[in-house]
This record gives C-alpha cells, sequence and structure tokens, in this order.
C-alpha cells in the first residue's frame, strides 16, 4: 500500500482551501471597487445635470452676484431658488475667529476658539504624510463644526528665501516634500465637506512688494520647482479650490492670468474647481473675466465702510464685468463656466447632504497637535548628550527668552488664531519638570505681535539683560528659548524680515550667557532659518517652530526624552544670507529691482543651490539628530538597468542600535553624473519615516517612478528624460548619504 504524505496532503487542502475562501472575498471586493465606481460616476453625473438645470434658472445678475464677494468672507446665495452663500476662513494652522462683515475688526464672538495646529513649516518637517492627512482631517473638522465652506489653505509656495515672512505657512523649500505632503492634508480637510484652498498661485515666495513685483523665471524652474506642489494638489488631491496670488508674472497679475490659470491650470491640469483672489489681488474686468478667475474677494480694504468704489457691487466682476456681460463685449459662455464651477463647489460643500457636522476642540484634536508639534521638533546639536534633560533630576535651570511665555498663535496676519488653549513652553516645562527649579527671565523684550507695523519694546533692555546674566550665573543649566515672532518685518504676512539675524539683541545676550555658564540649551522658536554665531559654543539646539496649542507640552515631550526628536529640516540653514542661493545674485534676484526680479538661480533653490556650489550650509536640508543612533545597510535596487515607464525599488535594512526607541526618515536622492544639461548634484525623490524600538531592525523599501527622472526640456515645452547613468543617494540629509547606487536608464 502506498504510504499518504500527510504533510504535503495538508498542505495542499490548506492551498485548496485558501483558493476557496480568498478567490470569492476578492472577486467580491473587486465587484465592489467596480460598484462604488460607478455609483461615484452616476454621482458626477447627476451633479452635473442639476448643476445644468440651475444654470438654466439663474437670471445674468444673479450668476454674476455670485462671482463676488458681498462681505470679508462670504458670497452671495439665491435665496429665490435654495442656493446657500459660501463660507469661507483663513487659515492653513486652524480656524480663524470671526471677522466683521465689512471690515477687518473681530466681531466678538465667544465661541469661536479654536485649536491651533503647528505651522505648516513644523508639519513638513515631520516628513510623515500620514500625519499631514489626520493634521487636515482634524482642522477640516473644527471647519465644519464653524460652518465654514472654504478653508483658505493649504500654502505650498516654495521657501526661496529666508527673508520671506511667510515662510512659516508653507511647506519648505523642496517640491517634492511639498507635494508628498499637501496631499494628504487636502483629502484630510475635503472628507469633512469642507474645500481646501491651496495657495497663493504662483510665484509668490516674498512679501516685500508682493502687491506689484514682477516675476521673471524661466520655464524649466516654473514646472521643476515652483508648480509641482500646485499640480499633486490638483491631480493628486483633487482640491476643490485655489487662490490666486497677488504678484505679476511676466507683465501679469496671477490672480487672473492666461498662461497660468488657462494654459496650465484649467487646460493642462484639468482642474474643475473655483479660483479665488487673494483679498485684493483683483486688477481689471477684462482680464478677470477671461483669464480663468472665478470668486473675486477682498477688493477695497474696508467693503462698504469706506468709498462707492469699494462696494461690493462695484468689483471687478460685479457691476463692471456686467456691463460687458450685457454689451457682449465678454460672451455669457465665460460667466456660465464660473458659475459652473461655483455650483460645483457647493454640491461638494453646503449643497451636499452626506457631508458631517464636524468637531471642536476635542481632546483628539489637541492629541493631533501635539504630535505633530513634537515630531516635527528638529534637534540641530547635541553636544555631550546635553539633551535630554532628566525630569526626575532635582535642578535649577534659569529658562530666558521672551518666547518662553509669548504666545505664538496670536499675529502673523491672516493666520492668526484665538485658540482656546496655548500651552507656553515655559508651563509645559514646569508641569513636566517638577523636581527642577526654573527661573525665569525675558533677557529680551520686542513689542506686541502686530501686522504691518513695528511696536517698541515696553522694558529696558539693559535690566532684562542684568536680570537674565544674574539667573544664567547660578543655574545648573541655562535654556535660552529665543528665536523670531509674528510681528511685522519677521515670521509675519505683508513684510519680510531685513535680515538674517536674531533680533532685539538676542546673539549679544547669548554671547554673554555663555561668559558666566557653559552649560547653555538653545530652543529655537521660529518659521525661518536664523544666523547662528554662537552655534559652537552652546551645547544643544532644538528648532521648536510655531507649535500651536500645545506647544509647551509637546517641547517638554522632547525634552525630557519622553518623545524621541525626528524632524527633519525642510529647507537649507546657510551660514549667511549670500550663501542663498536667491541673494548671491544681489538685489536683481531679491527683492528686485524697480518692481521687476528675475530668479537668476532658476532650479537651483535651496540645498540644489549648496550642494551644486559645494557651499556647506550651516544645517542642510533633511537633516535632524536623534537620541538614538541607526545603522542602515543592505541597500540595493531591484535592477541595474531600467525603461522610462519603469518603477525603481530600493530596499535596505535600517537598525536601531541605540538604547531608545525612535524614527528615521530614509531619504533616496537622485543625480545625473555627466549630465548633457545643467542639473542639480542631487534631487529628493523619494524618503520613508520608520519607528523602531531599541535594538529593532526593519527591511523595508522606497519606489521611484523613473518619470519622476524628467526634467523641463524648453526646446519642447514638455518633460523629457536623459538616458544614460543615475546615482541615486540613499541616506538622512542632502549631504548625507549611507550608500550610492548606479542604475541606467534607456529611452523605451
Amino acid at each position: 500500500m502506498k504510504r499518504i504524505d500527510h504533510t504535503r496532503w495538508l498542505s495542499g487542502f490548506r492551498m485548496l482551501l485558501a483558493v476557496l475562501i480568498v478567490c470569492p472575498l476578492f472577486v467580491r471586493s473587486q465587484r465592489a471597487q467596480s460598484e462604488k465606481q460607478e455609483s461615484n460616476l452616476r454621482q458626477m453625473k447627476e451633479i452635473e445635470a442639476s448643476i445644468e438645470d440651475i444654470l438654466g434658472q439663474l437670471t445674468l445678475e444673479e450668476k454674476v452676484a455670485m462671482c463676488h464677494a458681498q462681505s470679508k468672507f462670504s458670497t452671495p446665495g439665491v435665496a429665490r431658488l435654495g442656493i446657500p452663500e459660501i463660507w469661507m476662513s483663513d487659515g492653513p494652522h486652524g480656524v480663524r475667529g470671526e471677522i466683521n462683515w465689512d471690515n477687518w475688526g473681530y466681531a466678538g464672538w465667544t465661541n469661536d476658539s479654536i485649536t491651533a495646529f503647528p505651522a505648516l513649516t513644523c508639519l513638513a518637517a515631520t516628513f510623515n504624510p500620514a500625519l499631514s492627512h489626520a493634521y487636515g482631517s482634524s482642522l477640516g473638522e473644527e471647519a465644519r463644526y464653524r460652518k465654514k465652506d472654504v478653508l483658505l489653505g493649504p500654502g505650498v509656495n516654495i521657501y526661496r528665501t529666508p527673508l520671506n515672512g511667510r515662510n512659516f505657512e508653507y511647506m519648505g523649500e523642496d517640491p517634492f516634500l511639498a507635494s508628498e505632503m499637501v496631499v494628504p492634508y487636502i483629502k484630510g480637510v475635503q472628507q469633512n465637506g469642507v474645500a481646501a484652498c491651496v495657495k497663493h498661485f504662483a510665484l509668490n515666495n516674498q512679501e516685500k512688494w508682493r502687491n506689484y513685483v514682477d516675476v521673471k523665471v524661466s520655464d524649466r524652474a516654473l514646472h521643476e520647482i515652483y508648480l509641482p506642489a500646485f499640480k499633486a494638489a490638483v491631480e493628486k488631491g483633487n482640491v476643490w479650490a485655489v487662490m490666486g496670488s497677488y504678484n505679476k508674472f511676466r507683465g501679469q497679475y496671477c490672480s487672473h492670468h492666461e498662461f497660468l490659470i488657462n494654459t496650465i491650470l484649467k487646460g493642462d491640469w484639468a482642474f474643475d474647481g473655483v479660483v479665488i483672489t487673494d483679498w485684493g489681488s483683483a486688477h481689471d474686468t477684462r482680464e478677470a473675466a477671461l483669464y480663468g478667475l472665478d470668486m473675486e474677494m477682498g477688493t477695497g480694504t474696508d467693503g462698504l465702510t469706506t468709498t462707492l468704489t469699494n462696494a461690493y457691487d462695484n468689483y471687478y466682476l460685479a457691476n463692471p464685468f456686467l456691463e460687458m456681460l450685457k454689451s457682449g463685449e465678454v460672451p455669457e459662455e465665460v460667466l456660465d463656466d464660473k458659475v459652473r464651477r461655483i455650483l460645483r463647489l457647493m454640491f461638494r460643500t453646503n449643497m451636499n447632504p452626506d457631508r458631517g457636522m464636524g468637531r471642536m476642540n476635542n481632546q483628539e484634536h489637541l492629541d493631533v497637535a501635539r504630535k505633530v508639534a513634537s515630531e516635527g521638533m528638529v534637534l540641530l546639536k547635541n553636544q555631550g548628550r546635553f539633551f535630554p534633560l532628566d525630569p526626575d533630576k532635582e535642578m535649577t535651570v534659569a529658562v530666558i527668552g521672551e518666547n518662553a511665555t509669548r504666545s505664538m498663535t496670536q499675529g502673523g496676519g491672516s493666520s492668526e488664531l484665538k485658540a482656546r488653549v496655548e500651552v507656553s513652553p515655559l508651563e509645559g516645562l514646569r508641569q513636566r519638570f517638577p523636581k527642577a527649579t526654573f527661573l525665569h527671565s525675558l533677557g529680551y523684550s520686542s513689542g506686541p505681535s502686530v501686522y504691518g507695523r513695528v511696536e517698541p519694546a515696553p522694558y529696558d533692555a539693559d535690566s532684562l539683560r542684568q536680570e537674565a546674566l544674574a539667573m544664567a550665573s547660578k543655574a545648573d543649566k541655562v535654556l535660552f528659548i529665543g528665536g523670531l515672532n509674528k510681528s511685522h518685518l519677521q515670521d509675519c504676512e505683508g513684510g519680510d524680515r531685513e535680515n538674517l539675524r536674531l533680533p532685539f539683541g538676542q546673539d549679544n545676550l547669548l554671547s554673554e550667557i555663555l561668559k558666566v555658564n557653559k552649560n547653555v540649551g538653545v530652543v529655537l522658536i521660529s518659521g525661518n532659518a536664523v544666523r547662528m554665531p554662537w552655534v559652537d559654543e552652546v551645547q544643544g539646539i532644538l528648532q521648536a517652530w510655531y507649535a500651536g496649542s500645545m506647544a509647551g507640552h509637546a517641547l517638554a515631550d522632547i525634552l525630557s526624552g519622553d518623545v524621541n526628536p525626528s524632524g527633519k529640516l525642510p529647507f537649507t540653514f546657510p551660514e549667511t544670507l549670500v550663501e542663498n542661493a536667491a541673494h548671491s545674485f544681489g538685489e536683481a534676484s531679491y527683492p528686485g529691482i524697480k518692481k521687476d526680479q528675475e530668479y537668476k538661480e532658476g532650479i537651483f533653490v535651496g540645498y540644489r543651490w549648496h550642494e551644486t556650489q559645494k557651499i556647506k550650509p550651516l544645517f542642510p536640508f533633511g537633516f535632524g539628530l536623534s537620541y538614538t543612533d541607526f545603522k542602515v545597510s543592505q541597500v540595493k535596487t531591484n535592477a541595474e538597468k531600467y525603461g522610462s515607464n519603469d518603477t525603481v525599488t530600493i530596499s535596505f535594512k535600517i537598525e536601531n542600535t541605540g538604547v531608545r526607541a525612535g524614527a528615521e526618515v530614509v531619504q533616496v536622492y537622485m543625480g545625473k553624473p555627466d549630465s548633457k544639461i545643467a542639473r542639480p548634484t542631487r534631487e529628493l525623490k523619494g524618503f520613508q519615516k520608520l519607528d523602531l524600538k531599541p535594538g529593532e531592525s526593519q527591511t523595508a523599501e522606497i519606489r521611484i517612478p523613473v518619470s519622476s527622472f524628467r526634467y523641463y526640456n524648453e526646446d519642447i515645452s514638455d518633460w523629457a528624460l536623459e538616458p544614460g547613468d543615475y546615482s541615486l543617494y540613499v541616506g538622512n540629509a542632502s549631504d548625507h548619504a549611507y550608500s550610492t547606487l548606479e542604475i541606467a536608464v534607456s529611452r523605451d
């Protein structure tokens, strides 16, 4: 009798059983997915049919009225047809307090306090797209609860100069990082039935002269550096609204721009949402009508309260537009396209019966804000393991600096917030370190957070300095909590910084503190890079950003070691201003001459400039230390040769070789040695953040489409792939690679 191999029989039976179970599940899953797609398609067709039906019932005057504001933050509906008003709100970091109907004064509501989320520089520094989605989802819930239909954010303008007063609202200098972080943010916001409005389209990379500077930039730099995050927002994030910018581009204002809006945004990218002005960025009725603007907001400083020319019916897309339509100078089809887009926005937001009710000021939102803040903080220096501080140790700590207690949710321009809770750094430290004695001195003083002007400091500088030195001399450790704030000419809308230095004499104060106590750690609160003449003398440096409602708790999480720092810089810190690419070319490149400006550095922005020119930065893009150590090994690709439609898979092993749990961001940069065209030495093409316990190792992979190696060829006005050998640098910063891989790419 033949003996049965029970092991093989059992294995075969299990396989058959798996097929019998899995196959029907797979079929049902595919059928469900197909049915969902068909349902979505039917719903879209029904909505488009409804839009056409409504459009046919609207009068010419009603349609025009829908294209412009009726108050500071709303546009009118059509009451006789039950079409609602559209309500908007700043901003990218939290829902702004309620503004008066006709002016910028606050309405004095008592129920409009919100969760302040960290600034977008901090979010970008997390290098964590999943966390970006949680951020957007939480923010969208709060906007929905406040009955907002459009949230005016996020911002994805590129960090070109460290003087830009609005850099803290953006996602850094790298177009790939900004693209990867903005898409989940948008999806998170919009899943609540609230439209995200990505801004400022395009080339709004400075606040100085923002209302009239005329930017000249090559097509290649435009497509490779300044447009990719907007393109990702439209094509991958399916964003429902885009805000135009104040500045000009090649002689035409960007909020009604034939090339940017009609050709690229609504043409090449097939954007089906609405284009909204920045407040007051419309300048001409004919151009607004013909060059892609759909909704005009903010024309005239104070709405109805100043002069007749600022009244809402006298906006460019109001009565003047109506007159052009009636005369036939502008065809009605132009208006109908705008109204279709506005109605489509409504069906996605305030005419969507399935959107939720939103949630406000709950613990989950505070937890997200705290996690983003702690995960985004970047440890720049840690000599002698100065950080973390021992929370169980009795010690005297001198906390010196105005930013230890100053509110950072207020100020900054349109992104200022009315936070229900804001935990200061000093408060957070005192709660987490009960055995420590904290002495606090301002050390220096600035004026109040004011938009549009500089306020004098209220205290005597010499008295503050003497008090700080006395405290520092008798402390075991000194924490200098300084940096910038959100006042005019710092990190603030409407004006740029005047230099790269720390303001209010902080550099001199730090130098004097170091003479009486060498045990100094610096916590920088800012949205921008700063000079650090004291960098070699202090023991530790932590970039803590504007961290929102839970700033103090998040800082204490990092300084106590409860959370291991894992943030990475989303932009380069140059040692001096002239080492920044934009500033290296002089006044014509920044801020411009006689309102004209040329981006002479082209595609070489940020680390692309530093790497290519071999200029060592103070701190490189992608850099950030940890309390533990990581080892990356066994780095390889899935092949050596690739075609244009292939995907490169880089696999690697990462091990936490230290004694603390932590996370590392493995980054992949691409370079093209011996390229026939001018290219950066390295360009970020992929990254992955991995959490590991002490001693734990993981194998992981990063997938990069070969199509992402293309450059924008100005000769053909399209993207092109250069065949040949490429280098892939796998590391943890723009200037540090664990391993370099060589691959070959051919045209198919």
